[in-house]
């Protein structure tokens, strides 16, 4: 394994033999049979490890196996402690999302501050497949069907290539000594419930399913990378730059088929997604003056241009609504009157239920303001 190992870093670029590398390492098996791997191909390397102290006991265990580990093989090694269920409610997120902010976060800030070149995770090859696989139960494009990446700015992957069962002999064969975390059994989580039902049912219509689907993921990810490049020549064609702006011709957009698939790309990396996109195409038909907002930036169709610019946080600019069908005209806004008895609420952040009869004509329509 130690060949296939310093072959697929090789191979994949990840990173030269004189750099320093953080390693992430939990105390499960994949990130100590990685730690392993990391030791005996002798690399210059750190250990980070994050407590979120979920798990009481067992998550001070782990950090304890991790710290002892490096100890007595005099590796560097960097723990922290964290308030995680207090950051997601704070932040209005899940418990999940707030630990993976939280860990990427401090990993970055011991790589300034301690000279690492790269940060490395123990992803394998069951991961990239539970991840396409949850990435479908969603709804995805391409990106989503490519599922880890060997290498994205400062993160690596360096046993990417190594399926969960060859890690199991690896850490089999050398005693690696790890701790399980007994939440990986519970399906209550979705990623769990993909490993533990789903993808064991599909392996028995096809047992080598992880290979095939990393195999797709490749696939896919070559077919983006060309998807790009034609996405980038027609984004060339179809926009122009004015100071800060950048203009879309509407009469060109509509040459391009299919005219969504287009849009979505030009404009995911400016905040829009793809219900946003349907309303940017059904509002090209629209009166001028219509506004099309994501959280970072904004749409003004004007004529026969798209005016996309950033949302400047400083301006205090409202808009008076006189009407309902005027907000609906000037913003990519629907509403609809409904009498209380029949009011069915939605937890969606997208919808809002506001008391008519306290409504107060004209409306001031702004941005969100601190307090």
């Amino acid at each position: 394994m130690i060949d296939k190992f310093l072959k697929y870093i090789s191979e994949n670029k990840l990173f030269a033999s004189s750099e320093k590398i953080l390693l992430a390492v939990s105390g499960g098996k994949d990130s100590m049979a990685m730690l392993q791997l990391f030791k005996q191909s002798k690399f210059s390397f750190g250990v980070v490890h994050c407590n979120f102290q979920l798990r009481g006991l067992e998550a001070d265990k782990d950090e304890e196996l991790v710290r002892s580990f490096c100890k007595q093989n005099n590796i560097d090694f960097y723990a922290k402690k964290f308030e995680t269920e207090e950051y997601a409610n704070e932040n209005g997120i899940s418990i999940q999302m707030a630990a993976r902010e939280l860990r990427y976060k401090w990993f970055e800030k011991i790589r300034q501050e301690n000279s690492y070149n790269f940060i490395a995770t123990a992803h394998h090859k069951n991961d990239v497949a539970e991840t396409m696989l949850i990435n479908l139960t969603k709804g995805t494009g391409l990106s989503g069907l490519h599922g880890i990446s060997k290498k994205l700015g400062n993160i690596i992957r360096p046993i990417l290539g190594f399926a969960r069962q060859e890690i199991d002999v690896f850490v089999e064969q050398y005693n690696v000594e790890y701790r399980e975390d007994k939440s990986n059994a519970d399906n209550k989580y979705t990623r769990n419930a993909i490993r533990l039902d789903v993808i064991s049912e599909l392996q028995k219509v096809n047992p080598n399913l992880i290979n095939c689907l990393n195999e797709t993921a490749e696939n896919v990810l070559g077919a983006e990378e060309i998807l790009y490049q034609k996405v980038k020549a027609e984004f060339d064609e179809v926009v122009s730059c004015q100071d800060d702006k950048l203009i879309f011709d509407i009469e060109k957009l509509r040459l391009l088929s299919p005219l969504q698939t287009y849009l979505y790309y030009f404009l995911k990396d400016y905040g829009f997604n793809g219900t946003d996109i349907s309303d940017i195409v059904n509002g090209l038909d629209g009166e001028s003056g219509k506004m099309f907002y994501s959280a970072t930036h904004q749409i003004l169709k004007d004529r026969n241009q798209l005016i996309v610019s950033a949302v400047k946080e400083e301006t205090n600019q409202e808009v008076k609504i006189h009407s309902l069908q005027e907000l609906e005209e000037k913003f990519s806004i629907s509403s609809q009157r409904i009498s209380l008895d029949n009011v069915t609420f939605n937890n969606s952040p997208k919808y809002a239920y506001l008391d008519f009869n306290k409504l107060s004509f004209p409306l001031q329509v702004r941005s969100w303001r601190e307090g």
